[in-house]
């Protein structure tokens, strides 16, 4: 085990410690969920029956896959296997590889992320298993599959196309491939052969001084001088929202709206903490992302509208209700679901 034997993201959880006078840490779950088990099928029939009951109507699952071989598999089988929950889903390629950093940089790397033709093959007969599973999420009758980061992919266009090809080759309709944008700027990927793109948040790259490593005026007049280490970068929740949004992005894009972050679980003093969110200040730049969202150039068909996310506990980033909150993020994202089907 990389981590130890035993370790789960619970471990670092609920290990956490405030950093400061005020920092909420660590984030203990409400005691109607407790510290699950994802392996365990009965839990993931109460996730869904949770999310379906606050207007969430399915599940994308990060999926791990490394030249063959999948890790943290083990809820998707279990679904596969059994049938349940009966609950719509979806699949997110996290293609990066795993390393002790948690941030996705290649520094003492314990999985490498790998690609060439023979696996992409691979891949894709594996993924038409998944895809006619009818849970399975589509739109206009094609499997919907999302790549993290696709310029990561030494000639993606070949990548694309030979997904795509063995989907038809298999008599099954091509995937609707959307590109993340989370690691490309401005870039429109459809040009490379994506349907459609994901404006992902947290977008943490476009924060002021986010890969400053020193102590600056920036951080001592937008922190908090009670905060006494030099590496943990703090920001203001409506003020970072709002600079994600206003990106001027030259492409139509599906909305993806973060609920909170806090990493610190983590990376301790080397983490990013946006702080002051609120269940009320989640609703309200969620519903202007569908605002925004319902002005581009989509069909009714094409209709997907993400929240990040339902249990990232370690990036203090969830949906699921906690003993400080309670319910009130899942009663927040139903009060915009009901608004938006009044409308």
């Amino acid at each position: 085990m990389a981590w130890g034997k035993g370790f789960t993201e619970w471990t670092n959880v609920k290990k956490a410690k405030p950093l400061f006078w005020g920092h909420y840490q660590p984030h203990i779950p409400h005691n109607s969920i407790g510290y699950y088990d994802l392996g365990d099928p009965e839990v993931m029939i109460k996730q869904a029956e949770l999310a379906r009951s606050y207007g969430i109507h399915g599940f994308a699952f990060y999926h791990y896959w490394f030249n063959g071989k999948r890790l943290l598999n083990l809820p998707i089988d279990n679904m596969i296997k059994t049938n349940k929950p009966d609950f719509p889903f979806f699949l997110i390629w996290a293609n990066e590889s795993w390393s002790r950093s948690w941030i996705g940089e290649e520094k003492e790397i314990i999985v490498k992320q790998t690609y060439s033709e023979p696996d992409n093959i691979r891949h894709a007969n594996w993924l038409m298993e998944v895809f006619n599973d009818p849970r399975y999420i589509k739109i206009n009758n094609r499997p919907v599959f999302v790549i993290y980061k696709p310029t990561y992919i030494p000639n993606v266009e070949k990548c694309i196309a030979t997904l795509k090809t063995e989907c038809l080759k298999n008599n099954l309709n091509e995937p609707y491939l959307i590109a993340s944008n989370s690691h490309t700027g401005d870039t429109d990927l459809r040009e490379l052969g994506f349907d459609a793109i994901l404006n992902f948040e947290p977008q943490l790259g476009v924060l002021p001084y986010i890969l400053e490593y020193t102590k600056t005026l920036f951080n001592l007049n937008n922190i908090s001088f009670t905060i006494m280490y030099n590496k943990i970068k703090v920001y203001d929740y409506s003020k970072a929202k709002e600079t994600m949004g206003n990106r001027d992005l030259p492409y139509p894009h599906f909305p993806c709206s973060f609920v909170n972050w806090d990493n610190s679980p983590r990376r301790g003093k080397d983490g990013i903490l946006i702080k002051n969110g609120t269940p009320e200040l989640f609703s309200k730049f969620l519903l202007s992302s569908i605002e925004k969202f319902k002005k581009m150039e989509f069909s009714k068909e094409e209709n997907l509208v993400l929240i990040n996310s339902w249990n990232e506990w370690a990036e203090g980033n969830y949906l699921e209700p906690d003993m400080k909150n309670g319910f009130k993020y899942l009663e927040a994202l139903k009060s915009v679901v009901d608004q938006v089907n009044r409308e």
